[in-house]
């Protein structure tokens, strides 16, 4: 039974169009028209904040784009990697919500451009997002922050990607960032939990969407490959402090808790909060929601702790 009255009014708006339009699926869409119509809903996240200073750089092949809120030094360093089912998704499509990351956390905020798939497939994009957490700490300090203030924060596949690249930090043992902000993450392909069922079919970010991401990228390893499905890792001690975000109305809300009461029984200092009213991709939709707007706020407040 669909829950529409449940969620909030710009949310049931939208969710009111996709199932009036006939719940149309991501898997006869070409990846352009789902890259294109990701670009398309860029304008829901409001108007764009000035920011004292953005600029792109391209360093080691990798592309960054950089947010300074000031010109102040020893600023904490946000590292983001975007959502889009590791297919979609770029610089473009979370520019808004990094600028105001910057503008109300006051600190240094680096997006990431990693490869995407079909046409690069794993381990293109953990590689890149472990190799960009280096490079990001080593120009840190050039650019007002404190490389020893490291959170790595990403939404959806960009999500996946944090804590893949904090898993493989940790085995590298050269250092770790200060915490992780996982939002709604993708944690396993084998789509396992009761919210696929519940929730995959009608909020717009549907199971068709989510599993089409993974296949297109995992499409040379197994679904239950430790960094396909990190949610079943047993090598989780160690973690730095983590703080997981989840949808009420989204087919991952049960992995991300479920990860979240994992990293409790290994030990890690961890939290987990649920937005009520919302759906996948709703932390992209400050102009039209509330709790979109609150979870800006919240991820701003953890990176700015002391």
């Amino acid at each position: 039974m669909i829950k529409l009255n449940n969620l909030e009014p710009g949310i049931r708006k939208l969710v009111e169009q996709f199932i009036e339009a006939g719940r149309p699926s991501s898997r006869n869409q070409s990846i352009q028209e789902r890259r294109e119509g990701y670009l398309s809903t860029i304008d829901l996240a409001g108007e764009s904040e000035p920011v004292w200073k953005v600029f792109d750089q391209t360093i080691e092949g990798l592309r960054f784009r950089i947010y300074m809120p000031s010109d102040q030094i020893n600023l904490p360093v946000l590292i983001y990697y975007h959502g889009g089912c590791f297919v979609s998704g770029d610089l473009e499509t979370h520019d808004r919500q990094l600028r105001m990351l910057a503008n109300i956390g006051q600190c240094l905020v680096v997006g990431v451009d990693y490869r995407l798939a079909p046409e690069h497939v794993y381990p293109s994009a953990h590689d890149d997002a472990f190799k960009a957490a280096h490079i990001v700490r080593e120009h840190a300090m050039s650019w007002g922050g404190n490389p020893d203030n490291v959170t790595i924060v990403g939404d959806s596949a960009g999500g996946h990607l944090a804590l893949v690249t904090c898993l493989r930090l940790k085995e590298q043992g050269q250092w770790m960032p200060k915490r992780q902000i996982l939002i709604y993450p993708m944690l396993d392909a084998t789509a396992s939990s009761g919210s696929y069922k519940k929730f995959g079919d009608d909020y717009v970010i549907t199971r068709d969407a989510l599993l089409s991401g993974f296949e297109n990228y995992l499409s040379n390893i197994s679904p239950d490959h430790p960094e396909a499905s990190p949610l079943y890792r047993n090598d989780l001690s160690g973690l730095p402090q983590t703080y997981i975000l989840t949808a009420e109305y989204d087919p991952l809300v049960d992995e991300g808790e479920e990860f979240y009461r994992r990293l409790l029984e290994y030990g890690v200092d961890a939290q987990c909060q649920r937005y009520f009213g919302v759906n996948h991709g709703f932390f992209q939709l400050t102009g039209i929601s509330l709790a979109a707007k609150k979870a800006i706020k919240d991820v701003a407040s953890i990176v700015s702790i002391i």
